[in-house]
Formats: structure tokens, C-alpha cells, sequence
């Protein structure tokens, strides 16, 4: 039934309204009755009908004003209008704003009536159905959001129940791969992926993969013919889709994209990729066998020499890794023990050697896996703890050790092993020039650490000599003699330190930061940073590439 509320103020229209036709009969019900516009007004904001039937002349709120407010606040109402031959302007302006038709009041009769009821209904099926329609083409628009396409695709090698299925039936729904007869999948690999964002907050590592994914997309094309997907741990997935039937065609194809694909990441994002090719297959469903043995072949593999062009590999004998992949996660007690020794006495020989001695065990493994990037990663920490403990306070010292980033090109666990070597010897380097500048006294060593525990608040010259005993000048004298800066100065160091950590973290505004490190103005921060770094915060969150908008 379709309600109808009838407006009007004269009882005896009303009255003849009612009685003009059997209301139910013809699929409608009388859901109330007003006698001017705000009457109707509230009535309609508890419970909506389906069509108004409005005068247009009535006191206080007249119909053409309620007409405004209908259409306004609730568009889906349709709107009859009751006129005398002299309220035609009136009938004229509510037509202009959406009544659909207009009855006049000495020449009422049931079959007018009627019909225009019946033309209401028409208009309310047709909005319906354009909502319908709208609803339809929006879901299937975020049904084929890039986004989802790739979800559907990652769904085939995470174990979901059903995947296949649900790919099968999500393909032929939005178009996917039309006309296609044959498939493959690829999987692809960023070598130093685990190494490169383990210090990386979440917000950054998925700023990267995105990265990766919308460079391979544009590269590979329509997203509807060939798909990049991301997996997990730096891994992704490529699904092609091909017409003609001969698989020699298709894996050179295959072969061509995917070396395209490495020399763009490694060019334009300075990172190294491996990748594998799985077996040709005639069904969407097969699709995550054919990544299977692609992602066998590629952690099968070793390492690739320097210098040589990594090409993809297409299966042949599947190959399995060796027991020993899941065996050796990390440094043994004793080795641990050996290179902190041999850091401490500073035998760069020794370090080299045991750095050697602990690839000579996993050199058959991928430069990918995880092993050997877990023990990268341990030896690498254990680098930073004692440049730490032996050099406290300063971040200036690992700016003269290789960059982080140069491990995005390592394609080889001996290149891998050469950067590790370089890093040490820069590490027992700086350890030298630190013990030749002999240590700091004991006092300026209490001031130092002053600096650290309290740089986040107020911090003086003054506070830190009470707090250890000392008259402000004397301190400053030996802290400028020792240090070679000034107490603010050390101290504006520490604090812009800080600040960077925090810019890098990606988690606090520029502002929120320049609070947090101790700087009691927002342009005060701002002065020192880019007289201690050359850049504006600003400038140096757009070389991080996370520019505030």
C-alpha cells in the first residue's frame, strides 16, 4: 500500500477527497490529514508517505512553501497540488519545483484522481529503480577498485577457503581477463625487503609496497589483463592472462615483463628483485598451483653472481630448499661473544673473519630468505648497540657508515657480505677516533648525560651545573673544551637528533614535534633545524617522501 497524506485547510475538501474513490482498492491508504503546512510538515518528519496531496493557498504555511521543504528534506515524496483557477502563479512555482501534476478543486472527480495517483506511483518506481541502479553500478565500481582486484588474487595463495571459486565467479562478474584461454603466475621478490623495513613504522612499509605495486601496474598494464599483487614479506604476485595457445609465445612473454619489471624497481626505486615464473595452466582456478611452483623455483634458487642480469626462471625440475633453510636463525652464543671482542679491541680482521665464517654456513641459501637476512639483521644491531655503548649521544656517527639504503641494490649474498664488511670497518673506525680523543671528564660526562634524560623539557646551563655540583661559567668552559660546542649547542644537537627520529617515524606532525623534543617555539625549531641540517623539517620529510599536505 502506498501511503498518502492529504493538506488542506478546508474540512470540506478534505471530506470530498476522502469519499472520491475506495482508496484501498486501488493499493493506497489515507495515512493522515492536515490543515495547514506545518501541521503537514511535523506529521511528515514522524512518518514519511509516499505521495502529499497539497493546497496551495492555506494559512501560515502556504503550499507552495511546503512544497519548497518537502522537496528539500525529503525528495522521495511525490507531490499533487489542489489549486482554484486563481492560484495558478501558485501551481506554476510547485511544478517548477518537482510536483509531478496539479488537481483543480471544482473538478474533482475519483477518475482524475486516480490517475494521478497511478502517475505518482509510476515516478516512485522509476526513482526507485534509478537507486537501484545507482546502488548496482556503485557496488561493482568498488567491486573492481584495483584494491579489491588484488585482494581477489591474494586470496588464491593465502589460504582461503573457496578462493577459486570466489576469483572464477569475480572475474566473470567485472570483465576480468575476457577472452583469455591460457594463465600464469609469477612470483616476484625484493631482496633486501625484511632488512630494508624493519626500523620502517607500518604507515611506511605499506607506502613502499604500494610504490612497488603501482610502478609494476603501470608497466604491466590493464589491471584487468595482468594483475600485481601483493602477498607478504616483499613477495608479490603477477597473473597474465593470454588468447593465443602457444606456450612458447607465452613464456616469452612472460619472460620479457618480468626482467621489465626488475629494471624499473631497481631503477627508479633503487631495489633488487628476483623473480620466478610458474607452469602455463588453461583455468583461473589453477592459478594458485602455477604461483606455487613459481615461489619453489624462486626460494630454490641461489643468490645471483654480481653483476649478472637475474632473469626470471620458468619451471622445469621443481627444486626444494635444503633442511638447513629453517635450521641456523641467528648468531650462536660464542660467535656473539667473539665479535663483540673483536669489536671492542678493535680487530677489524677478526670481525671480517667471523662475518666469513657465518656466511661460509648459509651461503646456499636465497639472499632473500629469511635466514639470511635475520642474520644481516642481528649483526647489524649488534654494530649500533656498540656504537652506542662506546661513542653515547651521537647520531653523527653513523652518517659516516655505509648507508642503509645501499642494501635496496644488494642482489648477492657476497655483495652482502662486502657492505656488512665496509660497515664494520667504518664502525671500528669511528671507535678509533673516539679512543684517540681520550674520554670526556667526569663532569662533563654527568652533563652530557643531563642532556639526555632531560632534553624533552626545560633544560639550562644553569640546572645542569647545580645538578652536579659545578658553577655555571666553570662548566661551560670545560663542556666548550671538551665537546668543542657549547652547552646549547649540544644540547640543540640532541634535541634536533630527536626531532628526525620522530619525522622519520611518520606518526607526529611537525608541530607535535618541535614540542616533544623541548623547543618551546614552533619557528625556534624550525631556525635550528636548518642550521644544523641544511633543510627545513618540511624539506626533510619530502626527501623521506612523506611531504605534509
Amino acid at each position: 500500500m502506498f501511503q498518502v497524506l492529504l493538506v488542506d485547510d478546508e474540512p470540506l475538501v478534505r471530506h470530498d477527497l476522502r469519499t472520491l474513490l475506495d482508496w484501498n482498492e486501488h493499493g493506497f491508504e489515507l495515512c493522515g490529514q492536515a490543515h495547514n503546512g506545518i501541521m503537514a510538515l511535523a506529521m511528515i518528519e514522524q512518518s514519511p508517505p509516499h505521495i502529499a496531496i497539497i493546497d496551495v493557498n492555506m494559512p501560515e504555511m502556504n503550499g507552495v512553501e511546503l512544497n519548497r521543504e518537502i522537496k528539500a528534506r525529503f525528495p522521495s515524496i511525490q507531490t499533487i497540488m489542489l489549486s482554484s483557477f486563481d492560484d495558478y502563479d501558485y501551481v506554476r512555482a510547485c511544478l517548477k519545483n518537482g510536483s509531478i501534476d496539479y488537481l483543480l478543486k471544482h473538478r474533482l472527480d475519483g477518475a482524475t484522481l486516480a490517475a494521478l495517483l497511478n502517475k505518482a506511483v509510476l515516478e516512485l518506481r522509476r526513482a526507485d529503480r534509478l537507486l537501484e541502479e545507482s546502488e548496482a553500478r556503485k557496488v561493482k565500481t568498488e567491486r573492481i577498485n584495483p584494491v579489491h582486484i588484488r585482494e581477489y588474487i591474494a586470496h588464491l595463495v593465502r589460504g582461503r577457503k573457496k578462493a577459486t571459486l570466489e576469483v572464477e565467479a569475480f572475474s566473470r562478474e567485472n570483465g576480468l581477463y575476457t577472452g583469455a584461454s591460457s594463465y600464469a603466475a609469477a612470483a616476484l621478490q625484493i631482496v633486501p625487503f625484511l632488512l630494508l623495513t624493519e626500523s620502517y613504522s607500518d604507515v611506511q612499509t605499506n607506502r613502499l609496497v604500494q610504490q612497488v605495486l603501482d610502478m609494476m601496474q603501470q608497466s604491466l598494464g590493464d589491471i584487468r589483463e595482468r594483475t600485481a599483487a601483493y602477498v607478504e614479506d616483499g613477495r608479490f604476485m603477477i597473473v597474465f592472462a593470454f588468447k593465443e595457445r602457444s606456450e612458447h609465445a607465452m613464456k616469452s612473454e612472460i619472460d620479457g615483463q618480468m626482467r621489465k619489471l626488475q629494471h624499473a624497481l631497481e631503477l627508479f626505486l633503487n631495489l633488487k628483485c628476483v623473480s620466478a615464473a610458474g607452469h602455463v595452466c588453461t583455468s583461473l582456478t589453477q592459478l594458485g598451483t602455477s604461483y606455487g611452483s613459481a615461489e619453489r623455483l624462486l626460494d630454490a634458487s641461489r643468490s645471483e653472481p654480481s653483476g649478472s642480469s637475474a632473469a626470471p626462471r620458468m619451471p622445469g625440475r621443481a627444486g626444494g630448499l635444503d633442511d638447513e633453510y629453517h635450521q641456523r636463525v641467528s648468531l650462536t652464543i660464542e660467535e656473539h661473544k667473539q665479535l663483540l671482542l673483536s669489536i671492542e679491541r678493535l680487530d677489524i680482521e677478526g670481525v671480517h673473519g667471523l662475518i666469513d665464517s657465518v656466511f661460509a654456513s648459509i651461503h646456499h641459501l636465497p639472499i632473500h630468505s629469511h635466514t639470511v637476512q635475520m642474520m644481516v639483521s642481528e649483526l647489524m644491531q649488534t654494530g649500533d648497540k656498540a656504537l652506542k655503548t662506546w661513542i653515547p649521544g651521537t647520531e653523527d656517527a653513523k652518517e659516516k657508515l655505509p648507508s642503509r639504503s645501499e642494501l635496496g641494490r644488494i642482489g648477492s649474498v657476497g655483495e652482502l657480505v662486502q657492505w656488512l664488511q665496509s660497515f664494520y670497518a667504518g664502525l671500528l673506525g669511528l671507535l678509533k677516533q673516539h679512543r684517540a680523543g681520550g674520554p670526556y671528564s667526569r663532569h662533563v660526562t654527568q652533563a652530557i648525560h643531563f642532556i639526555l634524560e632531560r632534553y624533552p623539557g626545560y633544560v639550562t646551563l644553569e640546572l645542569a651545573a647545580g645538578a652536579i655540583g659545578l658553577n655555571s661559567s666553570y662548566l661551560s668552559r670545560i663542556f666548550k673544551e671538551e665537546t668543542q660546542r657549547t652547552f646549547s649547542e649540544y644540547l640543540n644537537r640532541v634535541r634536533i637528533d630527536a626531532g628526525r627520529k620522530l619525522l622519520e617515524s611518520g606518526k607526529y606532525s611537525i608541530k607535535e614535534i618541535s614540542g616533544q623534543v623541548g623547543f618551546t617555539t614552533h619557528n625556534y625549531f624550525f631556525k635550528v633545524f636548518k642550521e644544523m641540517t641544511g633543510l627545513t623539517p618540511q624539506e626533510y620529510l619530502n626527501r623521506l617522501g612523506r611531504g605534509e599536505g
